[in-house]
């Protein structure tokens, strides 16, 4: 895993290949670099990608403030489907969870897609009901 401070240069591909199932979680992370919406540049905030041995970018992930509570968000994760069961992304949120602890941060929260629950919750989320913007979090410490 690296630590990137601005979105690769080929990050179109990562996209298209999102799209084509489906997901436009890429493309929502292009936009929001483009326009400053999200940068990952603030305190605790960290944008992380995975390239394969052969230097193909297989997956991308990062973490922010979250806007709506005292907590870090977990945010644009997407791995290639060929990549995954691979561990890429696993080491991209282990990543962001450590940043996060680094930081001091109590709570992470995220907004999953149904299907990525089960990956979530192995890695010790929770699933989460009182926040319709968040399906799961991960309580790091109280406070």
């Amino acid at each position: 895993m690296t630590r990137i401070t601005a979105p690769p240069d080929d990050l179109p591909a990562l996209a298209e290949a999102a799209r084509a199932e489906g997901f436009r979680v890429i493309d929502v992370l292009a936009r929001e670099w483009a326009d400053g919406t999200m940068r990952f540049a603030t305190p605790g905030e960290a944008l992380f990608a995975a390239r394969d041995a052969k230097g193909l970018l297989v997956g991308i992930g990062g973490i922010t403030r979250d806007p709506f509570a005292e907590a870090l968000r977990m945010r644009r994760f997407y791995v290639l489907s060929a990549a995954r069961g691979t561990g890429i992304g696993r080491a991209l949120a282990a990543e962001a969870i450590a940043r996060a602890r680094a930081a001091g941060v109590g709570l992470i929260r995220l907004r999953a897609p149904e299907g990525a629950w089960q990956f979530w919750e192995a890695l010790g989320f929770e699933p989460f009901a009182g926040d319709e913007a968040v399906t799961h979090r991960m309580v790091l410490h109280e406070g």
